[in-house]
């Protein structure tokens, strides 16, 4: 599928240092993923992430993650507070920019590591599920970004764990209608630039991988004598599909059917059960 990775914490950190600098990065894992359906995600990446504007900065490419300077550059020069990256590994849809995650609309953005099965077969009654007025605004062709604008249409803004759940669960309504034994797979990163959001959850109940990085006190702790621990802030999280780094106990798995939160004054593991959509939906 894909791997990807997450970061928040109140003080900007530079993108570089959580992209390329820690043992099996998510840079490493672009080539050589240990916990993906395969090892090799060269079909493009994307990062996106916080500043000081309105709106979150994104820069994505359909180069191989491990060979593209301009990723390098960026990463070596842009601090943030919140960002994501995502490196793809498609697994039907086209190879190109506007394919990559993450997704971006106003203040939001969003990436998916997995699959709705049969996409081709429920894409036009999902299509047909958003609202108006968000429509247009779809570029791509994945079933990933069609499921962004789904939870936004079911009100992401307002609840985001209400929408998605709201949002799967009329995916797996539409599945199930067209003979799909198992309609969803995955786990999802969103965020309105100041909480996260990562998701975990598949129809089968065999999701792909999440782990949440342990508390920043605790880390210390367990390595006083990593010098970058000291540099983080007292809050910093990474959200990853596959651990990245080196130091034994630093990471947490998110139980099957579960979802995180992470951002100023939270930090919560939650359980997630989808909603079948209203009847007037379908």
């Amino acid at each position: 599928m894909c791997r990807w990775l997450a970061y928040s914490g109140s003080s900007p950190v530079l993108i570089f240092d959580a992209l390329y600098t820690p043992a099996h990065s998510l840079i490493d894992q672009s080539l050589h993923a240990r916990m993906g359906a395969e090892p090799t995600n060269g079909d493009g990446f994307g990062v996106g992430w916080y500043d000081d504007e309105p709106t979150p900065g994104v820069f994505r490419s359909v180069e191989p993650a491990w060979n593209d300077q301009n990723l390098r550059e960026l990463a070596s020069h842009v601090r943030s507070r919140l960002f994501f990256a995502h490196i793809r590994a498609a697994i039907g849809s086209a190879v190109q920019t506007t394919n990559c995650h993450p997704f971006r609309h106003g203040g939001w953005l969003w990436m998916h590591n997995g699959f709705i099965a049969e996409f081709a077969r429920i894409k036009r009654d999902m299509a047909l599920a958003v609202d108006e007025s968000l429509f247009a605004d779809i570029t791509g062709q994945t079933d990933s970004e069609m499921l962004f604008y789904l939870a936004l249409t079911f009100g992401l803004k307002d609840d985001p764990p209400g929408a998605v759940e709201r949002a799967i669960g009329h995916v797996e309504a539409l599945g199930r209608d067209h003979g799909v034994t198992y309609p969803f797979q995955g786990t999802i990163a969103t965020t309105d630039g100041e909480r996260l959001w990562a998701f975990r959850y598949s129809t089968e109940g065999k999701s792909r991988s999440l782990f949440l990085s342990r508390s920043i006190h605790t880390l210390r702790e367990l390595y006083p004598e990593r010098t970058i621990l000291r540099d983080l802030p007292d809050d910093a999280r990474l959200v990853v599909s596959e651990p990245v780094g080196d130091l034994p106990g630093a990471w947490n798995e998110v139980p099957e059917s579960c979802y995180g939160v992470v951002g100023p004054g939270e930090d919560k593991l939650l359980p997630f059960t989808v909603k079948p959509p209203s009847t007037s939906l379908l």
